[in-house]
């Protein structure tokens, strides 16, 4: 197997997204980090047990991305909220993390719900779709024949790095594969990697030491779990 059918084995398409950098057009089918403006006619931002509200985290208008996951199919906007100190890596969602899934025939409303405590800067998203995106070498989606395979090529001097030829997104994506800092963990059978929140300065968010936010969902179930690791 030479590298170059490896590689057609491992892409997979993603949006990759940028906070900032453009003055926002505020319209309806922009996407925004730091900030949340959509909500059912009846929701507000969701609180914990404590009663003290989630953080507006992400807000991402799907059918205006140029890629989006086909987990998220038949989703309109999707938005979360994110409790700090951070939930427990694999936490149930409800009480200290929310995602809302919102269709096509579901009532939104605008509404700027400001929470006093949040530290989050709000940006607009500037997307950008990318072809290909790797999986990272240790525990991050490579399976083990084409670890074996990758192997083979770099010790008979074909390849001389798996990172020589292949890149991988850092950044804010939907699509792609995780960005782990330690070895890749997986949240168990069915859940496929969706999305991904990333430490960004200009959005005053670090994941405790230059980690992301990663978002899994099931394909049968349709339940999301979190998952984070950092530096």
């Amino acid at each position: 197997m030479d590298i170059q059918e490896i590689k057609q084995r491992l892409a997979k398409p993603a949006t990759r997204f940028f906070a900032g950098g453009f003055r926002p057009t505020d319209s309806d089918e922009e996407s925004w980090l730091g900030r949340v403006f959509f909500y059912g006619p009846d929701e507000g931002v969701p609180t914990n047990a404590a009663g003290e509200p989630l953080l507006p985290m992400a807000q991402f208008h799907l059918p205006s991305l140029p890629f989006s996951s086909p987990l998220l199919k038949d989703i309109r906007v999707l938005t979360l909220f994110v409790g700090y100190p951070f939930p427990d890596e694999f936490e149930p969602m409800g009480n200290n993390w929310l995602i809302r899934e919102y269709r096509a025939d579901d009532e939104l409303v605008r509404k700027d719900l400001p929470v006093a405590n949040s530290f989050l800067k709000a940006f607009p998203l500037r997307a950008e779709k990318l072809a290909e995106d790797y999986p990272l070498w240790d525990g991050g989606g490579v399976p083990d024949e084409l670890v074996t395979e990758i192997v083979k090529l770099e010790r008979a001097g074909d390849i001389e790095c798996y990172y020589d030829v292949i890149t991988h997104a850092y950044e804010h994506k939907i699509g792609g594969y995780p960005s782990f800092c330690q070895s890749g963990v997986y949240p168990g059978d069915g859940f496929e990697f969706v999305f991904q929140v990333s430490s960004d300065a200009k959005i005053n968010l670090n994941v405790i030491d230059s980690g992301s936010l990663m978002f899994f969902k099931h394909r049968d179930s349709g339940e999301w779990t979190i998952y984070y690791d950092f530096y």
